[in-house]
């Protein structure tokens, strides 16, 4: 028995990949975007082939998100952010919404997103997860593409009895 698996493909050649980074929390937020853009370069997206955009904040992402995706420009999206606890409910309230509005957008669209927005309890704890997120949301997102487009391209594959006609 011949079971075909699809393994990780972290080849970004050929990829163009959409990039929106949120400003609030702005060491935290341009330390994810230094790491993502560097670890997308490292596996062979051009230059040329990444945009980044900011917005506000983690709430303005999926906006930026759904935009970018109308395009049908973009093989992945990825979402760069800091939700820091504070005192209030406002935390909950921007962490479930925006990681809501990230993944309706992916579905809708049919894109993969690699949702890069940091939910922690400190400065300090965003600051030291903040460049190994990025370089992950990097992977996932290239990983994603290549995944995608393998699924698609079975559909384009003719079944034997179409080429019996």
């Amino acid at each position: 028995m011949s079971i075909d698996v699809f393994e990780a493909d972290l080849d970004g050649e050929g990829l163009r990949i959409g990039v929106v980074q949120a400003r609030f929390n702005a060491p935290v937020c341009e330390a994810l975007r230094d790491a993502c853009v560097g670890q997308l370069l490292e596996l062979g997206v051009e230059e040329e082939d990444i945009f980044v955009c900011t917005v506000p904040g983690a709430l303005e992402i999926p906006f930026a998100l759904d935009k970018l995706a109308q395009t049908d420009e973009f093989d992945a999206l990825i979402a760069l952010g800091a939700v820091i606890r504070g005192e209030t409910y406002h935390f909950e309230v921007v962490s479930n919404e925006s990681a809501s509005g990230i993944g309706r957008v992916s579905l809708d669209f049919a894109i993969p997103i690699a949702n890069a927005v940091l939910t922690t309890n400190t400065d300090e704890q965003a600051m030291e997860r903040a460049a190994e997120k990025g370089a992950e949301a990097a992977r996932v997102a290239i990983e994603m593409a290549n995944l995608a487009d393998s699924i698609e391209s079975l559909s384009a594959v003719p079944d034997a009895d179409d080429l019996d006609d």
